[in-house]
């Protein structure tokens, strides 16, 4: 007879957690010069905390959304997979498959804890390399892998 698995509880990401990535990722978009918006979506890809810059452009806050939900669903960074959406690359027609468009930009990053998917943080306004910066500092600053 085998023993039943112990399954570890993980605490979700939680409002407190989201409002300290939306501060630390604009700390980090300050660093860069870069006006923005920041988007955390929680592990079921449900909003917990926006901010767009006052003087950002508007577009960003559909990019800096779209980042973190492509990073969300594919639990990776979007700059490990602008490559797989080219037109030889294995995801190709993925961006437009979908209900809700995935975005391959650099900008999306993942959060998890103890090694488990629990949300994640996109950023749009900068440079995709800027962005991608930007959102990875914040993950850091927050204590999340």
């Amino acid at each position: 007879m085998s023993t039943p698995e112990t399954i570890t509880a993980v605490r979700p990401l939680t409002t407190g957690d989201a409002d300290a990535l939306v501060e630390a990722a604009r700390r980090a978009a300050d660093g860069e010069g870069v006006r923005g918006s920041v988007t955390v979506l929680d592990a079921g890809g449900q909003l917990l905390a926006f901010r767009r810059d006052d003087e950002a452009v508007l577009i960003s806050g559909e990019t800096s959304t779209r980042k973190a939900y492509t990073a969300l669903q594919l639990d990776a960074p979007t700059a490990d997979l602008v490559d797989l959406v080219r037109p030889d690359g294995l995801f190709h027609s993925l961006p437009t498959a979908l209900d809700r468009p995935l975005l391959f930009i650099a900008g999306g990053v993942p959060l998890h804890r103890d090694g488990r998917l629990i949300g994640a943080i996109g950023f749009g306004g900068g440079a995709p390399e800027q962005d991608h910066r930007i959102a990875t500092a914040a993950r850091e600053a927050a204590g999340l892998e």
